[in-house]
């Protein structure tokens, strides 16, 4: 007895997306500022490859956690660089993976129509008297927390405002609380900054010697199931066309 085409056709879409194709993507876990890069960098390499690529986004801080509790990451994308080398450091990395693929950047932004225009105030933006709440991430957690906290204590300006700070889970949700209005001021990634959603606000970058660097790394984690599909998108982002999205979205990127 044959089987009808269509009943074919419906058994293939069952196995195409089982668990098996399903486990061919490269998960990965990336630092918030990467929000809008990455997708651009999972895009380009799905055309590519053929590949499909899951992204988690949230706190660098907060990922650690998750993946030495045995979250199912393939690669982690952090903000920073003392993380991965946490977890290269407790045997949870592939060996030779870890590298530095960024280094970012803050902006003090302000919404267009808010009447603190931060391109023209910088730092003097979050001392204006119409400011109630100025929007970090916290930087318990969150690498880009701590610079913004590190720029306002280099500028002379923190204890003037940090009863006013207001911490996002991660840079991305700090970006919220400004777009929003919940913030009337935030300090933000310059990634975030240049975004779609936030383009056509008013941004002024800190200087970059105001605050550490932040220099971002990224590493295979030893339990990875993916290796080989997740070396070919680690070699995608440092190549010519992975450096590239990452300049456009205001990140510095080593030499190659």
């Amino acid at each position: 007895m044959r089987t009808p085409l269509k009943q074919i056709a419906v058994l293939l879409a069952v196995l195409l997306t089982g668990p098996s194709a399903r486990a061919q993507a490269v998960r990965v876990a990336a630092a918030a500022d990467l929000k809008f890069a990455m997708t651009e960098l999972a895009s380009q390499f799905e055309k590519q490859s053929g590949m499909k690529v899951d992204v988690t986004y949230g706190s660098s801080g907060n990922f650690i956690t998750q993946i030495q509790n045995g979250a199912p990451f393939d690669l982690f994308f952090s903000a920073d660089s003392e993380y991965p080398k946490k977890l290269e450091a407790a045997g949870l990395t592939e060996p030779g993976t870890l590298g530095e693929y960024a280094v970012g950047h803050i902006v003090i932004w302000t919404p267009r129509d808010s009447g603190i225009n931060a391109a023209k105030a910088g730092w003097q933006s979050l001392l204006d008297q119409r400011v109630k709440k100025i929007a970090i991430a916290n930087p318990e957690h969150a690498p880009y927390g701590r610079a913004a906290v590190a720029g306002m204590k280099k500028a002379g300006i923190y204890e003037p405002v940090k009863d006013k700070l207001v911490y996002g889970e991660n840079i991305s949700q700090a970006a919220e609380f400004v777009q929003s209005g919940n913030a009337q001021v935030g300090i933000v990634a310059l990634s975030l900054g240049i975004s779609p959603a936030m383009k056509n606000g008013n941004k002024w970058e800190i200087p970059a010697d105001n605050y550490p660097p932040i220099k971002q790394a990224v590493v295979m984690l030893k339990a990875s199931k993916n290796k080989v599909a997740a070396r070919r998108f680690l070699d995608f982002v440092s190549g010519p066309q992975g450096r590239e999205i990452l300049q456009r979205f205001g990140f510095t990127v080593p030499t190659a």
